[in-house]
């Protein structure tokens, strides 16, 4: 169907956003109706506010703008926006046309971003008719839907791989089965490269002809830089991957293949620790503390990371900080 048959339209005529509804943990009961904040689903009730499916729109902080669809019935807490009518138009089309929406455009806090409904209502917006919008949301949805399948397979592995770590190099198990006498359940060429040993180690017990050492031993540790921000030549155009924590906090499967900035040859040369290569460590130290991933990619960090480039891969190693 030609563009021409688009409306344009004031985004309230489109849907109807209304705020969230209070909920607090300690009024929560056992169900299974997902409770929807700024972010997504944060847990789940007996009792729903919203009929799905239903699209939230996050309105304060971090959150804002962050879009989310529920499938079925929800409660949409006092975090989010949520629509409370399509008008007639297609639910997973609206979500799609608000997860494109501009927000940020339409700031009404001060300090932290936040999202006024009145603010937005009038922003005029362009609609296909109904058969249309159905037809765009069945070939997004699908898409959707195998990024997600995909997804949940990559953490699916993720979780596989952590497994056999432990097990491996963690818990020792091939070398306490190969020292009890029984099969380790690995291929010959596999089970040869543990020991039969344990022996003690001022961690405990480690396979014997492996050794404690200082992870500084193993990885050059070092820092970053945030080139200035007021300065285009820095930014614009940029060719080299620069990472803030907040690229990490997305990640289902802990590998760095993009980051959401670059910066120019000239903006990289303001960071003293240049392009980190391929296979480095990388740990944010500061908010959000605790995220983790491998780079695929060189990049270059900000000062939020703690980062690890490996001398050697270290085989046979148990590794402990000190």
């Amino acid at each position: 169907m030609a563009s021409d048959d688009w409306v344009q339209m004031p985004l309230g005529k489109f849907v109807t956003l209304q705020r969230g509804h209070d909920l607090p943990d300690s009024q929560r009961a056992e169900g299974s109706v997902p409770v929807i904040g700024s972010f997504g689903v944060t847990g789940w009730h007996d009792e729903w506010r919203a009929p799905g499916p239903g699209v939230t729109v996050g309105r304060s902080g971090a959150s804002f703008g962050v879009v989310t669809y529920s499938h079925t019935d929800f409660w949409p807490l006092n975090t989010a926006l949520y629509v409370k009518d399509f008008h007639g138009n297609d639910p997973r089309f609206a979500y799609y046309l608000l997860r494109h929406f501009d927000f940020t455009s339409y700031n009404s806090g001060s300090a932290q971003p936040s999202l006024n409904r009145n603010y937005v209502h009038p922003v005029p917006v362009r609609v296909p008719p109904l058969d249309e919008q159905r037809r765009i949301a069945h070939i997004l949805g699908t898409l959707d839907d195998k990024i997600e399948l995909n997804r949940r397979m990559n953490v699916t592995l993720e979780e596989m791989a952590r497994a056999l770590f432990k097990s491996w190099f963690v818990d020792f198990d091939p070398v306490r089965a190969k020292a009890e006498g029984r099969d380790p359940g690995l291929p010959p060429h596999l089970a040869d490269l543990f020991p039969d040993r344990l022996v003690d180690s001022e961690l405990g017990e480690i396979p014997e002809g492996w050794e404690v050492k200082c992870i500084a031993d193993l990885a050059e540790i070092v820092g970053g830089g945030t080139p200035s921000t007021k300065e285009p030549a820095y930014w614009d155009d940029g060719v080299h991957h620069w990472a803030t924590p907040k690229d990490l906090s997305p990640l289902d499967v802990p590998v760095l293949l993009e980051t959401e900035r670059r910066v120019t040859d000239a903006g990289l040369a303001k960071i003293s620790t240049g392009l980190l290569p391929v296979g480095t460590v990388l740990l944010s130290s500061r908010a959000p503390i605790g995220y983790s991933a491998v780079t695929e990619v060189p990049v270059a960090v900000n000062q939020g990371f703690i980062a690890m480039k490996p001398w050697f891969t270290a085989t046979g190693t148990s590794v402990t900080a000190e």
